[in-house]
């Protein structure tokens, strides 16, 4: 078997001392402060928080848990497209007043891709070669970054966020639900390295199905909330959270 992106699969024992020097990580979080620093593109603690999470995703032993465990991948995937991803947003927002794609598509081609990583076939092809590797990583957060900046953009409809957020929440949950529900374990890169973790691959696949199914759903829930706020009648804050 090929080994995966991030290292060899660890042990609980040897878990925290996986850490691991990724220069694609680093380059890509270097990218960001720099064109911060230099040309001030983006507000300075939006730019520090996304990177620095940037370093622990593909830098920490996570990065080496996600060889071992599929639900770990999930839980990087997910912290990947709804932390770094919204950090990056607020971090450099939009400032079109028109848009030529709607919000919509945005949410549906986000959704495309997300769905297309996890299929077991990619998936496996995907995390053991570095190119694939970073493509799908590049991908998953480029979408997610265009769909959250149409979301904290104050020139968006209300609600077609909250609709678009619905659909990603409905979208996640429906694969999670799938991985849930599934009779047997579909990715045969982990079957061998759950065990050391106490889960055999069917549970570490329900593990991963339940996080997308419940977790993952939150931070797209709160952003719906938070955009309908001001059309349910209640009290708006003087200073949009993206302000300056």
């Amino acid at each position: 078997m090929d080994r995966i992106y991030c290292g060899p699969a660890p042990t609980p024992q040897d878990l925290m001392l996986a850490w691991n020097m990724d220069w694609v990580a680093l380059a890509l979080a270097g990218t960001i402060l720099g064109a911060n620093y230099f040309y001030g593109l983006g507000q300075r603690r939006f730019v520090v928080s996304a990177t620095a999470l940037i370093v622990v995703l593909f830098m920490s032993p996570l990065c080496a848990l996600t060889a071992a465990l599929f639900s770990a991948r999930v839980v990087h995937h997910i912290l990947l497209v709804a932390a770094v991803a919204p950090l990056l947003a607020l971090a450099f927002p939009s400032g079109e007043k028109r848009w030529a794609v709607g919000i919509g598509w945005i949410a549906a081609i986000h959704a495309g891709i997300f769905w297309f990583w996890h299929a077991p076939g990619v998936y496996a092809y995907a995390v053991t070669q570095p190119l694939w590797y970073w493509t799908m990583q590049g991908s998953l957060l480029v979408s997610a970054v265009w769909l959250w900046r149409r979301v904290f953009s104050p020139l968006e409809n209300p609600g077609a966020v909250a609709l678009a957020m619905l659909a990603t929440i409905v979208q996640m949950g429906m694969l999670g639900a799938l991985l849930t529900f599934a009779g047997t374990p579909l990715y045969s890169q982990h079957f061998a390295t759950t065990f050391s973790f106490g889960l055999t691959p069917l549970q570490d696949q329900q593990l991963a199905g339940l996080t997308m199914w419940v977790p993952a759903a939150l931070p797209y829930l709160l952003a719906a909330v938070y955009r309908l706020w001001p059309l349910l009648g209640l009290p708006e804050e003087k200073e949009q959270p993206w302000s300056g």
